[in-house]
Formats: C-alpha cells, sequence, structure tokens
C-alpha cells in the first residue's frame, strides 16, 4: 500500500522532503511512501492502493485553488470509507472547516471556510507571530504537552519545529475529535483554552490527524545559512530532543492504524562496497574490469563519476576500500545516495569473505548455477556468469539503467543482486527501502544490433515474470520441469507480471492454489502481493539495453508475506499427508535457479518470441475468462468484460464486452489491474 505525500501547488520542497524522509524512516518497508501531484489526485483511482494521504507544509490557498471540487471531494470520500489523512501546518489548516490565518492583517490574512472539515471547527493562526513567507525568521522551536491517554507510547513532552502553524480552536469541545498535544512553551500569543497543537479525528469509517507544528522536521535534513544564529539555535533545541520526537511521530502513525518500525531511531543504512565475480570464467571480470578503465573518463585514479553515481574501481586485493558509512553523524537521505559507489572486482576463481558479504554467499551460488547446468547438459550461459553483490545499495536497477556511460561497456546478462535496497524502484515512480529476507535483482539484456526489437523490448517483462514463478514452483529440482513439492505453492501472476501468494491464513488445502475465485469475491483480500519487477531501456550506441528489475519477498516478514512463510504453511499441510518437510528459499539457490531458468527461456524468446510460452503464462495468470470492470477511459464510464487474454506480439491484455462482444486490447503501461476490485482502469 501507498502512502501519498502532495507534493503539487503550495507545497513547500523544504516541507515535502522532511515529510517523505521521516514516514519512510518510521513506515518503510510496510509501505511505499511517494509523492503525487494535483493531476494524479484529480485523475488517478489512487484510493484503491492507499492507506495515507499527506499534506505536508507550505500555503493553503494554492491547495484550495488545486483541489477544491473534484479534489476534495475524492479526498472526503477516501477518509470516510476508511482512508486516513495527516495534515502538517497548511495541512493541518487545510483539513479544518475553517482557517483563520493572521485576521486583520491586510498583507497576510487568509480566511474562509474549507471544503474537507475534517475538524469541525476552526484552524487559527499564527499561535506565535513573526511568520515570514519562505523564510526561518519567524521559526521556533516548541514544546508540545503530549495527551499520553491517547498516545501511550509517546514521551509526555516533546520539542518541534515550529513555522507559522494554528491551533485548534476549543478542539475538546468538538464531537469525535481527540487532543493528541498541546502548544506548553513558550507563551503563545493566541488565547483557547485547549492550545491544541495536534488532534485526532473520527471521520467516518477513518480518521484523520492534523497539526499546526511541524513533528516530521528532522534535524538533520534542516540546513540553514551558517550565519543565521536564530535557525542555529533553533535546530539544536529540537536535536536534543530528537529521540523523544521520533517516538512521539511513531505513537502518532499508530494511532493512525498505521503499522510502524520497532527501530525508532529508524536511519537511514549506510551503502557498502559492491562485489563482482565471475568465478566459473574469471576472463569476464578481468575483461569489464578492463573494458571500464580503457573507456570511461576517470576524474581521479580508479573513480569516474557517471550521469547518476559516482563509481570507485577496485581490485580484489585491495583491502583499504572506504566506505562513506564510516562518516560521523546521521546524513540525509539524499546524502547516502550521494555518496561514491565502490565496486571490487574478484578477478581470480577468489570471492569475498563471509565478513565482507555476511548475507550472501557468492561461492554457493555459482557451485549451484554450475550444477544446474551440468545436470541439463547445457554449458554456462551468459546470463548470471558474472555477478555484482551488494549488502546495501540505492536500487539495483538505478545502478545500471540511470548511468549510461558504464551501462554501455556492461556485458549482455550482467546480474546485479542486494540484501537492502534503500531507493528499491517500482512502476509509477514508487521509492521504497526493502528489508532483508528480499531478493532484489537486476538483469541486463543487450539486444542485437539492427534487428527489429519492439516486441521484444515490450514482451520481456512476461518473460522475465515467467521465469521468476517457474524458478520458484521449480526449487529444489536441478532438472528443468521436474518438481520436488514446490510446486504445490500458491502463486498467481497478476497481468502483467506482478506475482502474488495466497495468504497463508487462507492456505487450508493444497487444491486451494487453484482457486481464484476469492481474488474478487468478499471482503477479504487473501491473496497478497510477493513480487514486483519492472524493465528500462536505454538506446545506446545503436544498440538496445533492457535492465529488468525484480524483488521477491524470499523470508521478510514486511510488508505483506514472504514464500518461506507460505513454505512453513505448505510444509503443515505436507505433514498431514505424511509427507517430508520442504527446506526453506535461499537466496543463492534461487537466484542460481532464476538466472538459469532465464537463460533458457529467453534463447527461445529470441528466436520464437512470446507465443511458446503463452500457454505456460495462462496456466500461471489469476486471469482466464475472468470477469472484470473495465474503465478504459479513466473517466468512470466503465463496461462489463471478460478477459480473454494477452496477444503474443505486444502482450495487450484482450479484453471482451460482456453485452456488445467488442474485444479491446489494453497496453500494460498505461493501464491498471485492481484484482480485488475486478476493475481495470487507465493511468494518468
Amino acid at each position: 500500500m501507498n502512502v501519498l505525500v502532495y507534493s503539487g501547488r503550495g507545497t513547500t520542497p523544504e516541507s515535502v522532503k522532511h515529510t517523505v524522509e521521516s514516514l519512510r524512516l518510521h513506515l518503510s518497508p510496510n509501505y511505499a511512501v511517494v509523492t503525487v501531484s494535483e493531476q494524479s489526485l484529480l485523475g488517478d483511482p489512487w484510493q484503491y492502493k492507499t492507506s495515507v494521504l499527506v499534506i505536508p507544509g507550505g500555503a493553503d490557498l494554492p491547495y484550495c485553488d488545486a483541489l477544491n471540487g473534484d479534489g476534495n471531494s475524492k479526498i472526503t470520500q477516501f477518509v470516510r470509507k476508511g482512508g486516513r489523512y495527516l495534515g502538517l501546518c497548511a495541512g493541518g489548516y487545510y483539513g479544518a472547516k475553517r482557517c483563520e490565518f493572521e485576521e486583520g492583517d491586510p498583507i497576510m490574512e487568509v480566511s474562509g471556510p474549507r471544503e474537507l472539515a475534517f475538524f469541525p471547527g476552526i484552524a487559527r493562526g499564527c499561535v506565535y507571530k513573526g511568520f515570514d513567507y519562505e523564510s526561518h525568521a519567524g521559526s521556533k522551536a516548541v514544546t508540545m504537552a503530549v495527551n499520553t491517554d491517547a498516545l501511550p507510547s509517546s514521551p509526555g513532552n516533546v520539542d518541534v519545529y515550529y513555522n507559522g502553524g494554528g491551533l485548534f480552536v476549543d478542539a475538546s469541545k468538538q464531537r469525535n475529535v481527540e487532543v493528541l498535544a498541546r502548544y506548553a512553551a513558550p507563551q503563545t500569543d493566541l488565547q483557547d483554552e485547549d492550545l491544541a497543537a495536534g488532534v485526532y479525528c473520527k471521520v467516518g469509517k477513518g480518521c484523520a490527524v492534523l497539526f499546526g507544528t511541524h513533528p516530521e522536521f528532522s534535524p538533520a535534513l534542516m540546513k540553514g545559512d551558517a550565519s543565521d544564529q536564530h535557525f542555529a539555535s533553533v535546530r539544536a533545541q529540537i536535536e536534543s530532543n530528537d529521540y523523544e520526537r521520533k517516538r512521539f511521530l511513531r505513537a502518532c502513525l499508530s494511532k493512525m492504524g498505521l503499522k510502524v518500525n520497532d527501530d525508532v531511531e529508524g536511519s537511514i543504512p549506510r551503502l557498502t562496497p559492491i562485489y563482482l565475480s565471475s568465478s566459473l570464467d574469471p576472463s569476464n571480470a578481468r575483461g569489464l574490469l578492463s573494458t571500464l578503465q580503457e573507456n570511461l573518463d576517470f576524474v581521479a585514479p580508479r573513480t569516474f563519476e557517471d550521469i547518476n553515481d559516482t563509481f570507485v574501481l577496485h581490485d580484489e586485493k585491495d583491502s583499504d576500500i572506504t566506505e562513506d558509512s564510516e562518516m560521523d553523524g546521521e546524513q540525509s537521505f539524499d546524502q547516502v545516495l550521494s555518496a561514491p559507489k565502490h565496486i571490487k572486482f574478484f578477478t581470480s576463481d577468489a570471492f569475498p569473505s563471509h565478513t565482507e558479504t555476511p548475507y550472501f554467499n557468492m561461492e554457493k551460488y555459482f557451485a549451484q548455477l554450475k550444477r544446474l547446468h551440468e545436470a541439463n547438459n547445457e554449458s554456462i550461459g551468459s546470463i548470471g556468469s558474472l555477478l555484482a553483490y551488494g549488502e546495501v545499495v540505492t536500487s539495483t536497477n538505478t545502478l545500471l539503467d540511470k548511468n549510461p556511460n558504464w551501462l554501455e561497456h556492461l556485458p549482455h546478462g550482467l546480474t546485479f543482486t542486494a540484501t537492502t535496497q534503500i531507493a528499491g524502484r517500482g512502476r509509477g515512480g514508487n521509492v521504497w527501502i526493502n528489508p532483508k529476507g528480499v531478493m532484489a535483482t537486476s538483469i541486463l539484456f543487450k539486444l542485437p544490433k539492427g534487428e527489429s526489437n519492439s516486441s521484444i523490448i515490450v514482451t520481456l517483462q512476461y518473460l522475465c515474470a515467467l521465469a521468476l514463478i517457474e524458478s520458484i514452483l521449480g526449487y529444489g529440482s536441478l532438472v528443468q520441469g521436474q518438481g520436488s513439492g514446490y510446486e504445490d505453492l500458491p502463486l498467481k501472476l497478476k497481468w502483467p507480471n506482478d506475482m502474488y501468494a495466497l495468504k497463508p491464513e487462507f492456505y487450508k488445502n493444497i487444491s486451494d492454489k487453484d482457486d481464484v475465485s476469492n481474488t474478487v469475491e468478499g471482503d477479504d483480500e487473501k491473496w497478497a502481493k510477493i513480487s514486483g519487477s519492472l524493465i528500462n531501456s536505454q538506446f545506446l550506441n545503436g544498440q538496445f539495453h533492457l535492465v529488468w528489475g525484480g524483488g521477491v519477498n524470499v523470508s521478510n516478514e514486511a510488508p505483506t508475506t514472504s514464500l518461506n512463510r507460505v513454505l512453513a504453511k505448505l510444509n503443515e499441510l505436507r505433514a498431514a499427508k505424511g509427507l517430508p518437510e520442504l527446506p526453506p528459499f535461499e537466496h543463492e539457490t534461487l537466484l542460481a535457479k532464476l538466472v538459469f531458468n532465464m537463460e533458457q527461456f529467453y534463447n527461445v524468446f529470441q528466436r520464437s518470441g512470446l507465443q511458446p510460452f503463452l500457454s505456460l503464462y495462462y496456466k500461471r495468470w489469476f486471469h482466464s475468462n475472468q470477469h472484470v470492470r473495465l474503465d478504459a477511459e479513466g473517466n468512470g464510464n466503465v463496461k462489463d468484460c471478460i478477459i480473454r487474454g494477452i496477444t503474443s506480439d505486444y502482450g495487450l491484455l484482450v479484453a471482451e464486452d460482456s453485452n456488445t462482444h467488442e474485444k479491446m486490447e489494453l497496453q500494460p503501461d498505461g493501464n491498471s489491474f485492481d484484482i480485488f476490485k475486478g476493475l481495470v482502469y487507465k493511468k494518468r
């Protein structure tokens, strides 16, 4: 599910940045925290995949200009049906029934009714005079007295950033309103019995939390002029109390019914070195290192700058790899992202030590890959024979796709896997921190020059999704096409390439794996997303470079479920039948199986396209003859349709109108499929 942070008209980049980073720290990996534009709020059916909508600090009037009418109507319906709204400073004013900002001031006054009206009274400000737009001149570090009856896991007092916010008038007298915190110090310039700085409002089946302050502002991100002593003192006071601030914000998110991290500090993981090996043929790693050294422009010994990242290359004998994780103090998300990426090339048959890669055994991976090829009488192929691994990286896809200078010189089949991504990428620009236990992997496909590749480019995503699910269902068997028990796992593909698993609590019998009727019937969402993927393309020097990136939940508990949790339930069902227990999935073994299958599938795919794989794809997907509602234009004009398949040339979803029998072909990148709503809709 998504946490959407509004970033359109009225917001300030600073407020959006603090909001996104603070929420990611407390909510990842349970939610994807992403920004959303006014166009998306107005035109996209975002409500179906959203847990919280956040309106951050900025200016209230532009929010009205952008969202009054249709936008606010969608927001109100979303909350009343069980959604959540978080309003911070200007977003707090915006969520009240009436805004009164600096009434009587001919220059500053903003007052009038507001449409959302989650707080059924007045939000009045400024609580402290001296506010100046786009400036910290009127800012303060204010102490809030917390209502620990409402927030039992919060400290009693917390210091937070304040700049122009309001209070919620007579909050304790309003129906369905609970005061979360009150202004305590310094003395306010406004009078009110409650001095409510933060409120919780029950709204239909949902809720809204509104603040006049900025509990999301992190001192690590508060950057001001070095000569600004006032701002420095504000930052210092908040920094001295930062642990309590984080506890308070975490308690507020829990109050809203969100699943928060156990780690209150919630710091961004520091990047670790990337290790690259081609153990089965060390000349591949040696050749790549030589190619990069000969063709890239180095700005310092071993260091080159690409479009998105700076890389530092190391030989396997280097023992003094400089890690930016050794830098003192908390770093912002952007600081971690921009740190140099150190790559250590193993140009012999040696491997990184366990100390260097404690969560991944390269030797085990290559040994399994060799066994798979030998068992099937296949020579070692290109895919997976050159492997890069990092314990903590930004994004395996970004490091390849967004750096065209080195991407051009990387070989076909290079595989990059990681234990943790701090900026994992998904469709629609989603970015998240994935936890340990997710197998995050990218594979580079370089298409031959001069060929007509349009069909391959579009349909490769289907092939890769199929190779992944077949690798999971065929786990434990060295011979392709033979099962060893894992084929009974309840896994299905959702068009075009997401993978879902039946949640363990609904997995009662092995035959349940084939019952997909409950994806769109009843209130329970019985299937959980367990894998997602995307493909990015670059056309470099007359050749297409396609980077497939996929993540699969192997052993992690959040955000949904994992292969090993579902496997544990399968083992219970097997035990009842007197069958032996199946061993858990391991990153190294599953990755070897994936790249082996990918090699075999891709060889056929290059010659014959997607057609030979369609029957297997239909066997693995949810949607054969599935009844759905189709909003083809994204305007709410819905047709009842039946899914008939996909086209073999471009992977278009074929939907037949149940009434007119007209057949429509839908592009995967222009439409979304919500299996729990039985709804296919156009993305904007």
